[in-house]
């Protein structure tokens, strides 16, 4: 399949545009210089790639960011996916879609209604979550108007190697690695929040799998199912490491608002594609910190 992956240079866009080589696709990505916020230059660019299929990844990506500026984010994450698909309608052949959106479009779930299942209505407490939840509603018009072939996918929290270090995964493992050689503090934001974790790998398998099998107009939560609290993480991260760590909470690492426990339900996403993690979580959590101290050599002078 020829497939084009927009936001191809970021985390998850690079292990994508690696997993579809290894299994034969033709990979095209966008010019540098093309700008999703810019229509013109989208469809112009989208035109010319005449892909049969595209993988959506292109946006702002951080939670926290949305909250420092959310009017980029909503044209990054929500207007942006409006060019995409006009785009996509102006092509001779309109290649199908896998457009990427995120579980935190479902906000805060009581325990007790836990795991998510995607039938679960829209109450995201952030403007990220927002500006998906809305993207989602464009792309499902764009089913439902036009015939337009879009599967949505809600990733829950993923991460491995090459992830941006200001994540929560791979900022503990840079402080871990650190602790080695350091005074061994470790500030942190919100430790009891629980997340259902899965690895970069896993999931760019998913959005392949998806983009050939999913229903049009259908929407699969990429999940685990499990979610285990960050205090966890941070407690295997250390064994792992084999460091002595003292913790400080650090003020400016806690969001405005936190969902306590983001657990999916993935028997949607079993059903149509057989897809299922195959990485556990202490191998993901190896692989950062290998990354975490590859990063640190390179840094030392």
């Amino acid at each position: 399949m020829r497939v084009l992956v927009t936001g191809s240079s970021g985390f998850v866009g690079s292990w994508l545009t690696e997993h579809l080589a290894a299994i034969g696709d033709e990979v095209l990505t966008l010019p540098d210089e093309v700008d999703i916020r810019d229509r013109s230059a989208l469809v112009d660019a989208v035109r010319a790639a005449a892909p049969e299929g595209i993988c959506h990844l292109a946006g702002q990506a951080s939670v926290k960011d949305s909250w420092d500026d959310p009017s980029t984010t909503y044209a990054v994450n929500t207007i942006g996916v409006a060019h995409l698909l006009d785009a996509v309608a102006s092509c001779s052949t309109p290649p199908r879609v896998l457009l990427v959106s995120s579980a935190e479009v479902y906000g805060r779930v009581p325990p007790e209604e836990l795991p998510i299942g995607e039938d679960r209505p829209f109450a995201p407490p952030s403007p990220y979550g927002a500006s998906k939840a809305a993207a989602e509603l464009i792309g499902l018009q764009a089913w439902l108007g036009r015939g337009t072939e879009v599967v949505r996918a809600r990733p829950f929290n993923h991460t491995g190697p090459r992830q941006r270090p200001d994540f929560v995964v791979p900022a503990l493992a840079r402080q871990v690695v650190e602790a080695a050689s350091g005074p061994g503090e470790l500030r942190v934001g919100n430790l009891a929040a629980r997340r259902d974790l899965t690895d970069v790998r896993d999931v760019v398998r998913a959005y392949r799998l998806l983009l050939e099998h999913g229903e049009s107009g259908g929407v699969y939560n990429v999940c685990r199912g499990t979610s285990v609290p960050i205090s966890e993480v941070l407690d295997r991260l250390v064994r792992l490491a084999g460091v002595e760590v003292r913790i400080e909470v650090d003020p400016a690492r806690l969001r405005p608002a936190d969902v306590p426990d983001l657990r999916g339900d993935p028997r949607r996403i079993e059903t149509a594609t057989g897809w299922g993690p195959e990485l556990d979580l202490d191998r993901t959590l190896a692989d950062v910190l290998a990354d975490a101290e590859r990063e640190r050599a390179r840094a030392l002078p």
